[in-house]
């Protein structure tokens, strides 16, 4: 059974960090794309980062550049987000995704599994 199980969520102050982690379980996530994913009240969901299976492709929305990193430790089966001088309208639950097709980094539709999210609030 294929699981992502996110962690590190909570509640922080604006201008302050979190370091979300995900672990994969159920089949070899070596050459997945994973990616982490937001969806805030009332919004669509949209890719925050994404990182393809061998490191030489990488996607941050626009609004994080300069703030959030994504990275992997592939042999864990692990990918991380670090969250820096965090915003108020970085609330939202964010979810671990992984594909293994062949799609844009920053297609949320092609991300086939999901974690159950995890919530980040911060506050003004």
């Amino acid at each position: 059974q294929v699981q992502l199980v996110e962690s590190g969520g909570g509640l922080v102050q604006a201008g302050g960090s979190l370091r979300l982690s995900c672990v994969a379980s159920g089949r070899s996530f070596s050459r997945s794309d994973m990616g982490w994913i937001r969806r805030a009240p009332g919004k669509e969901r949209e890719i925050v980062a994404a990182r393809s299976w061998n490191g030489l492709r990488q996607y941050y929305v626009d609004s994080v550049k300069g703030r959030f990193t994504i990275s992997r430790d592939t042999a864990k089966n692990m990918v991380y987000l670090q969250m820096n001088s965090l915003k108020p309208e970085d609330t939202a639950v964010y979810y671990c995704a992984a594909k293994f097709t062949t799609t844009l980094l920053a297609d949320v539709s092609g991300y086939d599994y999901w974690g159950q999210g995890t919530q980040v609030t911060v506050s003004s």
